[in-house]
């Protein structure tokens, strides 16, 4: 299945998502990036196995960025999460999304988190 969404202005083609799987479960928004959602359906294309994504936007009322000074790469729509079942797939996600240049990664037992943040890459567990 092919959908196209408009984010930013931009056209992106997506294979394996629908624009949808990214809106905010808090508001519904969705202002997600769109070389990001290109590039996350690369990564989804390239570990060769389905992704749910957990979480895509979150509005800046989103209880996880309330506290937040400032908002985190899901608030500028550069970040989703991506369920795991196990470490075969947390480590396919990460070995793809480092040669990918996903910036950055952040590892916990049920999901993989990755973003295309514009400082320094990371890598972190939760």
């Amino acid at each position: 299945r092919e959908t196209y969404v408009s984010c930013y202005s931009a056209t992106t083609k997506m294979k394996n998502f629908d624009i949808s799987e990214f809106d905010c479960t808090y508001t519904g928004r969705n202002e997600m990036d769109a070389k990001f959602l290109a590039k996350i359906d690369e990564l989804r294309s390239a570990c060769q196995f389905p992704f749910t994504i957990t979480s895509g936007y979150r509005d800046k009322s989103h209880p996880n960025e309330r506290s937040k000074s400032v908002g985190g790469t899901h608030t500028q729509g550069l970040a989703a999460d991506i369920a795991v079942t196990g470490g075969v797939q947390r480590l396919r996600i990460v070995q793809v999304a480092l040669r990918m240049g996903f910036r950055g990664i952040g590892v916990a037992k049920g999901f993989v988190h990755v973003d295309m943040r514009r400082t320094i890459p990371v890598l972190w567990c939760y």
